[in-house]
């Protein structure tokens, strides 16, 4: 019964997590501001980070942990190097 709860829940935490990635993608296209639009996508890779590993904890393969951990260094990276575009008018000095 426990694993069966279990399944159930992963499974409404991931259609949770793609029904956020929805609005995020509609304030992404919709956004009146770049400001709006590149704190969507921070959320939006934190939420598809979140979801490959869930995928991962179902399936119980390790490649999807590392394939989080990509998702996150590099969404870190662009999350930088948008707001220094913002700021600066230009990433590399």
């Amino acid at each position: 019964m426990t694993v069966a709860i279990f399944l159930w829940s992963l499974m409404a935490a991931q259609a949770m997590l793609v029904a956020a990635m929805a609005c995020y993608a509609y304030r992404v296209i919709r956004g009146p501001r770049a400001q709006d639009r590149v704190l969507c996508l921070d959320a939006m890779y934190v939420s598809a980070m979140l979801l490959v590993l869930t995928i991962g904890i179902r399936s119980g393969s390790a490649i999807y942990f590392e394939a989080a951990l990509i998702i996150c260094v590099l969404g870190f990276v662009s999350s930088i190097a948008l707001a220094k575009f913002l700021m600066r008018g230009e990433v590399i000095e």
